[in-house]
């Protein structure tokens, strides 16, 4: 848990609920803040194992998992690849769109962008985002020409990758999956202008909504398209894929997580509580996926 990148905080919450649940599961666990000395770090601790809870950068990206791998070391979740791809936004994009799966278009952006033509090509509002970071750390809605450059700064200070991407106007969703389950939906309903860091961690605004609302039949059909999205990014073991229904009930993807977060206010654990899972007993099958 813990680490270098900038969901840091958010990742020592979730590390210490995982590791309390790991002991109440009487299982011999320890805790381990990795740092810049992390492979010494975990050839110290001796493990059998690791229950990878470090979000964003470092932890998610296939970083941590090759050096688990070069070490023999069995983890959570999914492998390199799948990490690496889920961790790039737009590359998960582009894979998605290779296989005719539904994800708002979009288009990178550089410092020399002709922000003009970003916004006739693609329209306002967009939404802005830098491609290796999660958590909405860095994101920004525009609803100008004027607009987008400076939300390029903004998420160019986070990643020297950003893009914008078309403003989807519906409800938002998101879909846990657990081993071969997917969990029941979650609609998640905030007063900011999006799903922002703000109202996933600090603010008490947020209503997340298990049952979703919807018709039973449209609900499996949307747990499915997950559970493709998830498969085509070599995604495995457990995660979450964020989706939006827009005002003509159309799906669009939008990105998977592949070490979502487990704190108070996360949502795999809330979908897991929707399906008679208790929060010891999700950790001790998130373990499981490293067997």
């Amino acid at each position: 848990m813990g680490g270098l990148s900038a969901e840091r905080e958010i990742s020592l919450q979730s590390g210490q609920a995982v590791l309390a649940a790991l002991l109440a599961n009487d299982i011999d666990a320890i805790g381990l803040d990795v740092g810049e000395d992390a492979m010494n770090q975990i050839q110290q601790a001796n493990c059998d194992r690791a229950f990878i809870a470090l979000h964003g950068r470092g932890g998610e990206d296939g970083v941590m998992q090759g050096a688990l791998e070069m070490l023999g070391i069995p983890y959570t979740g999914s492998g390199v690849l799948g990490s690496a791809i889920s961790m790039d936004k737009l590359r998960t994009k582009q894979i998605w769109q290779a296989m005719g799966l539904p994800t708002p278009a979009c288009k990178v952006l550089t410092a020399n962008s002709d922000w003009a033509a970003i916004v006739d090509e693609l329209g306002l509002p967009l939404i802005v985002k830098p491609v290796h970071e999660g958590s909405s750390v860095g994101m920004s809605k525009v609803d100008s020409v004027a607009e987008l450059q400076d939300a390029y700064t903004v998420a160019a200070e986070y990643d020297n990758e950003v893009f914008a991407e078309r403003w989807i106007t519906g409800k938002e969703y998101t879909t846990a999956i657990l081993l071969d389950e997917v969990l029941p939906m979650i609609r998640l309903a905030t007063p900011n202008q999006f799903y922002d860091y703000d109202a996933k961690y600090l603010s008490n605004t947020t209503e997340y909504l298990c049952p979703c609302g919807l018709d039973s039949e449209v609900e499996s059909a949307l747990q499915q398209l997950s559970r493709q999205a998830f498969k085509a990014v070599s995604a495995h073991g457990w995660g979450r894929v964020d989706l939006m229904l827009d005002e003509e009930q159309q799906p669009w993807l939008i990105e998977v997580n592949t070490v979502p977060g487990m704190t108070d206010h996360s949502l795999v654990p809330m979908a897991a509580k929707a399906a008679d899972i208790s929060f010891k007993e999700l950790v001790k099958r998130i373990l499981q996926t490293s067997m």
